[in-house]
């Protein structure tokens, strides 16, 4: 439990709006580094133990007050192995979810700011994943066992602080706006992009992307020198340097939307790919690009 967190349990809810300020400006950030650790644990780049990093992960998790290590883990490798594969990586919203935002803005920044809530409804489509497993169940008691002593000693207030956290983390917030950087574009020469601007150092270099996806062993302190080390693979490549600027396009501008991404389709099924797509050589993939239909 972090010092806004009692403080906010000390104040009450009648300063919940001191609490929102805190949580956006300190909080999110602190909660999207905990979202860093539980990222390298689960490519196991902290330790050499698999064992160790999933601890490392549920205690990094423990601020967001719900289970998700454990589930990032399994779903998180797929996306690596299946990339914009529709069955497999829950990287890519559903198509209902895709439907029901649509382009609107206001859509879009409620989308943003429930972002938890439909990510939980991807996994389940998802094929040859399994999400409950023993170590689950250590990350959900784990989980309810710290709830329960943050209402204990900090009271509903400072639950409603870690909560305004979490949802800025990954939500309506420019650290949350690293979902839209990483695979997120209306231009479908690039599938994957960077961002390196000022917040990476606070972000712990989390948006150095198309490097991460490269050499998933490398652990996030040593991705700037992967890239001074190759500027030949990373120099040409397009890449952002404000996700707070991203932010506000991807909720403004009508181009972005949650089909604005890479979806990788078997040649088989080709056929069914809509007109407007770019393709690509890659074996038997074509990597196409689903517009939404309004």
């Amino acid at each position: 439990m972090d010092c806004p967190d009692r403080g906010m349990g000390a104040l009450g809810y009648s300063y919940w709006w001191l609490s929102l300020l805190i949580a956006f400006g300190i909080g999110a950030f602190a909660n999207h580094a905990n979202y860093v650790i539980i990222h390298d644990g689960t490519h196991n780049l902290i330790f050499r133990s698999p064992s160790w990093n999933k601890m490392v992960a549920i205690i990094a998790d423990l601020p967001n007050l719900t289970p998700g290590a454990m589930g990032f883990r399994v779903y998180h490798l797929k996306h690596h192995s299946h990339q914009g594969d529709y069955e497999y990586d829950a990287d890519l919203a559903n198509h209902w979810e895709a439907r029901l935002v649509g382009n609107k803005w206001y859509r879009k920044a409620i989308w943003l700011m429930l972002f938890p809530f439909f990510q939980v409804t991807r996994p389940p489509r998802l094929k040859a994943i399994k999400m409950w497993d023993r170590w689950f169940f250590v990350n959900f008691a784990c989980a309810a066992a710290y709830d329960a002593a943050v209402i204990f000693f900090c009271g509903w207030p400072g639950f409603l602080y870690l909560a305004f956290a979490f949802f800025f983390s990954i939500g309506l917030h420019p650290v949350g706006a690293r979902w839209i950087q990483e695979h997120y574009t209306y231009d479908f020469d690039q599938e994957t992009f960077s961002y390196y601007g000022p917040i990476n150092r606070l972000a712990l270099n989390m948006g150095y992307h198309n490097e991460h996806h490269d050499l998933p062993s490398i652990p996030w302190h040593n991705l700037p020198k992967l890239r001074a080390m190759a500027p030949e693979f990373y120099n040409n490549l397009k890449y952002h340097s404000s996700w707070s600027r991203l932010l506000l396009q991807f909720v403004f501008d009508r181009r972005y939307s949650l089909y604005s991404r890479i979806e990788r389709m078997k040649a088989k099924a080709a056929f069914h790919a809509a007109p407007e797509t770019t393709n690509s050589r890659n074996g038997d993939l074509d990597l196409s690009a689903r517009p939404i239909s309004f």
